[in-house]
C-alpha cells in the first residue's frame, strides 16, 4: 500500500479484532464486577417544540454512520472480536406527563439513576441506549443517553453532541 493509496474496505459481515483500548475495556469487563464502572450516561433537559419523530431520525442516521454505535464484542476461538449489528434504533419514549409535577420530577431522577446503573453485556448490547421522557407534550422532555466506553471516549461524545445538535 503506497501513502497515496485508499483504505482498504473491510468485509464487517465476519467478526473483527479489537483496537488496543477495545481489548483493554473488555478484559477489564471480565473480570470486574461492577459493569457501569465504563458507562457514559448523559441526561438533557429539552425545553420548547420537540419533533421526536425528527429526533428518533438523527439518532437513528448517528447509528447507522457510525458503526461502533452498533459494535458489541463476541469470543471467537478463544479471542475477543468485534460484531456490528444491522443498522437499527428505536427511541423508547416514555410519557410521565399525567404526573402530578412532584411526583414526576421524583419519576424523572429515579429513571436517571435506574439507567446510570443499567449495566452494558459487551456481548450482547447494545453498547448505545437513547431514551426520551415526555414531561409536558410539546414543551419539556429529557434525553437519556449512555454508552459503553469501548465504543465512545470523549472525542466521540463531542462528535455525537455536536451531530445531534446539528
Amino acid at each position: 500500500m503506497t501513502p497515496t493509496s485508499p483504505i482498504p474496505r473491510v468485509d464487517r459481515s465476519q467478526p473483527l479484532p479489537l483496537s488496543y483500548g477495545q481489548e483493554r475495556l473488555w478484559f477489564l469487563d471480565q473480570f470486574d464486577t461492577d459493569h457501569t464502572a465504563y458507562s457514559i450516561p448523559g441526561a438533557v433537559r429539552l425545553r420548547g417544540a420537540l419533533d421526536v419523530t425528527a429526533l428518533e431520525r438523527s439518532l437513528q442516521e448517528i447509528v447507522r454512520r457510525h458503526e461502533v454505535l452498533r459494535t458489541t464484542f463476541v469470543v471467537q476461538d478463544g479471542l475477543p472480536r468485534q460484531q456490528i449489528a444491522p443498522a437499527t434504533f428505536y427511541l423508547p419514549v416514555i410519557d410521565l406527563s399525567s404526573m402530578d409535577p412532584a411526583v414526576r420530577e421524583v419519576e424523572t431522577e429515579q429513571r436517571i439513576q435506574a439507567e446510570m446503573a443499567h449495566a452494558f453485556d459487551l456481548a450482547t448490547g447494545p453498547l448505545f441506549r437513547a431514551t426520551l421522557l415526555c414531561l409536558q407534550p410539546g414543551s419539556e422532555y429529557v434525553l437519556l443517553l449512555n454508552m459503553h466506553h469501548t465504543v465512545s471516549d470523549a472525542w466521540s461524545l463531542d462528535l455525537l453532541q455536536r451531530e445531534l445538535t446539528q
